[in-house]
Parts: structure tokens; sequence; C-alpha cells
């Protein structure tokens, strides 16, 4: 057989390598003490890189079932992340941490390279038997099977000592909401102040939020942006509610059931009260199909409840639970009701007082929390190891990791700073 030339990109001047032959095999395989008729008929001889090859453009990366089936489906794989972000790879439903390990042993990549099976001559699988084209190599006699051994090259394209492992996680897109939330919508009178250069595109805030396609779809919903001029918006709260409370009068002055919001109505009735644009984003937000009912639609009550919750609930102010409940029904459109689970990530009630429970605003709840650690922790700050050591407790260094993680400049080598 003539053997293949393996090609190693040397000039003519540099010495080349030695390519094994069929003598080097059979005296391989007398000096490790292997009985030929125990082999394949197939000798693969592999070849290392030199050292003048760059292949830093490979890279080998774990995947889990679902970037399988991604990629064989034609689907694109997309990695994110900018210049201070953690890189992450994305499919279109899911987004994964991409983080490097390292390897035990050395992985070789070599293209073309036969497995077992492959390198026999003998029937993948007996007819009478059913064995593998393995097992029947090593049970022929010598007598009865005579191949000649055939000597292929292989190429060690690259080797690798590391690889990239992903773990799914959540969604990284309230990066929606930091963007947006320096361009606010508030009304076609107010757009001369709006820095154009601030705005993005849905593909473009798309390609910069670490998260899916399908994920991204479902943060622009969580933050209520719409697409107004070609731009993503996310609106002011008082403009979003003024919309809102118009959209929501159609029903009394339509007598239309919960049920049977008319889409085509609401766009015309709402001409010259805002752009269409806007009202079509926000009618896609509140708003889902009504089953069974072809063209009609009904209004989201968790999402209504919320936006009329945030209305009431003002910084600085606490209401009674059953005052705010009852003032929250009231402001409800007739035949929603409002639950107290509505007002999850909004609100919170705040038991101080046995069998009386107060409801606040918990983003102002949460910031006075704050404050106050913040203020018991710089007392510790002025205290010595030993009088700190009578007073603190697991529960105060959540205070205290707090307080450092946001001042940690001004105290950069104060003994609580772990």
């Amino acid at each position: 057989m003539t053997e293949m030339e393996v090609d190693l990109d040397m000039d003519d001047n540099d010495e080349k390598p030695y390519v094994r032959t069929l003598e080097d095999v059979q005296s391989i395989i007398k000096h490790a003490k292997l009985d030929a008729k125990n082999l394949t008929q197939v000798t693969q001889a592999l070849y290392y890189p030199s050292a003048e090859m760059d292949n830093d453009n490979l890279k080998l990366l774990e995947l889990d079932t679902h970037m399988h089936q991604q990629i064989r489906l034609g689907q694109t794989l997309y990695f994110k992340g900018g210049q201070n972000e953690k890189v992450v790879l994305c499919t279109e439903e899911k987004t994964y941490d991409v983080k490097g390990a390292e390897i035990s042993n050395s992985l070789l990549l070599v293209p073309d390279l036969k497995f077992a099976a492959a390198t026999s001559t003998s029937p993948l699988k007996s007819p009478r038997t059913g064995t593998s084209s393995l097992e029947t190599s090593l049970n022929d006699d010598e007598d009865e099977v005579s191949v000649d051994r055939v000597l292929e090259q292989r190429k060690v394209l690259k080797i690798f000592h590391e690889y990239f492992e992903c773990r799914e996680i959540r969604p990284r897109y309230r990066k929606i909401y930091e963007l947006l939330q320096l361009t606010r919508y508030s009304g076609p009178e107010n757009e001369e102040y709006i820095d154009r250069k601030l705005l993005f595109t849905y593909n473009q805030l798309l390609d910069t939020v670490q998260c899916s396609r399908k994920q991204f779809e479902e943060g622009v919903l969580h933050f209520r942006a719409v697409e107004y001029e070609g731009r993503m918006r996310v609106l002011e709260y008082e403009y979003e509610m003024r919309i809102l409370n118009c959209m929501l009068g159609l029903l009394r002055e339509n007598s239309w059931h919960l049920d049977e919001v008319e889409y085509e109505e609401t766009i015309a009735a709402m001409e010259g009260i805002s752009p269409a644009e806007i009202v079509k984003g926000l009618f896609h937000i509140y708003t889902e199909p009504t089953v069974n009912k072809k063209g009609k639609f009904t209004y989201k009550e968790d999402l209504v409840a919320r936006i009329i919750a945030q209305n009431i609930l003002q910084p600085e102010l606490k209401f009674r639970k059953d005052e705010f409940m009852n003032t929250w029904q009231e402001a409800m459109p007739e035949g929603m009701n409002c639950k107290e689970k509505y007002l999850h990530g909004l609100g919170i009630v705040d038991k101080e007082v046995i069998q009386l429970a107060y409801v606040r605003l918990l983003k102002n709840y949460c910031h006075r929390i704050f404050m106050t650690g913040c203020e018991y922790c710089s007392k510790l700050i002025t205290l010595d190891e030993r009088g700190r050591s009578h007073i603190l407790s697991e529960y105060t260094y959540t205070y205290i990791y707090i307080f450092f993680f946001f001042f940690k400049e001004e105290y950069p080598n104060h003994p609580l700073i772990l």
C-alpha cells in the first residue's frame, strides 16, 4: 500500500519529521508483547502539530442536551458580554454562564480518526451471532483470516489542556431597564429633551442584554417597554398610568365585558390622546387574546392591579392593610379583584404591632432598612475589636457586608473587611 504523506507546512530546507512505516508497527507490536491477530487490521499513526502552527482560534466547549439539539436544528448560539461583563452563551431560549476549566489529561483533536468498529474489515454484525466487528477480529483464527495490515496517517490538529463549561443561569435582562430609563417617554411634547444618541433599536438592545431572544421578549414585557419610532422606550409612570386609565375607561363607556375588549375600537378611541404606537404597545402588554372568542381580548388582572397599587403607594407613606386593600379594590375596574400576591416585588406588609399590619412601598422600605444598617455599621467602626465581639451576631454581619460593599473605598484597610 502507498503511504499517505503528512502535510506539516514545512519549508524544503527544514528537516522533515520521521514517518512511521509498517515495519515500525510490527516492531512496536512485538516489543509490547501483543498478538497481531488480536488487533484490527488498521493502524493509525498520530503526528503532533508543529510549534509554528497557530490554532488558538479553536476552543473546546462543553454542550448540554439543549445546546446540542439547537445546533442539530440549525440554530445559532451567541456569545454576549460587554467590556466589564462576564461572557454568557445564549441559545434562542436559554442563557449559560461560561467558565474555563482545566483538563486533568490532554485531549487531542484528530480529524477523521477511526474508532474500533471502523478499523476492522470484518462485518459490523455477524448474521449468526450478532457479535461486533472488534469482537470478531479478536476471535477469528489467524489461519482462517489473513488480512494485510494497513497504516494510515492522522494529524493532531490541537492539544487541549482546558475547556469551557456552561451552566444555565437566570437571564440578566435588568440591563433593559437600566438602559431605557435614561430616555423615558413622557409624551411627544417632551421629546426635544431626549438625547437621541441614548436610544436603542430592538436588535441593538437584544445584542447588548445578556439573555436569549425568548428571555429578552419576557424582559421587555416585564419592564413594560414599547417600540416608538423604531426605538425601544419605557414610559414615565405618570404618563403610563394616565393612558392606561383612558383605555380602561372604554370598558365602562362601551359596556364591554372583561373578556370582550375590542382592539381596533380601542386604538381608534385613543387617537389624539397618545401616539398610536404607544397605545398599541400598551395594549399588547396589558391584554391577552380571549380563549374561544376570536378577535376579543382580556386585560391582565395582575398587571392592571400592580400599576394601580403603585399609584396608591407613595414614598414615605404607610397604609393600614385593611384600608389599603379597600382603596385598592375601589380603584380596580369592575369585575377585577385585588390580591395580596400582586404586591410581590412592589409593596411589603409590615407587621409593626400585633394584629395590626401596614403596607409600604417596597423600594422605600428597603432603603430605610439599608440606611438603618449603615448607621449601625458606622458606630461599629469606632469600636475596638474587643468591643465589637460583644455585639456582633450572624444577623448584623449582613448589614456589615452590605455597608462595606458600598463604602469599601472609604475604609480600605478596616479589620471588618474580609
